[in-house]
């Protein structure tokens, strides 16, 4: 199985940045795509950025042009670099991946933009 660890939440004020990490430990051959779902209290949980083995990335609209996803295929990890930070961004960020047969979730890093 696939064990994926976050770091990198905290408390940041609003139009600051933070870089958030994902990396990814066990069965990492059978991994195709991995990215990052939010979770903001009394809301579901929605994707924020998916990004594939080969570099095809997907965001969600609202992040669009202040979040990039990227990947380290050699370390397993991947980033989300989070700019322009408003306090609607305040959320549990959770790593994703997936394989053919399964998907994989991270327990969770808190990430809270002050006004």
């Amino acid at each position: 199985q696939v064990q994926l660890v976050e770091s990198g939440g905290g408390l940041v004020q609003a139009g600051g940045s933070r870089r958030l990490s994902c990396a990814a430990s066990g069965s990492i051959f059978t991994i195709n795509v991995m990215g990052w779902y939010r979770q903001a209290p009394g809301k579901q949980r929605e994707l924020v950025g998916r990004i594939a083995t080969g570099g095809s990335i997907l965001y969600t609209n609202s992040v669009e042009g202040r979040f990039t996803i990227s990947r380290d295929n050699a370390k397993n990890t991947v980033y989300l670099q989070m700019n322009s930070l408003k306090p609607e961004d305040t959320a549990v960020y959770y790593c994703w991946a997936t394989s053919s047969l399964a998907q994989y979730w991270g327990q969770g890093t808190q990430v809270t933009v002050s006004s």
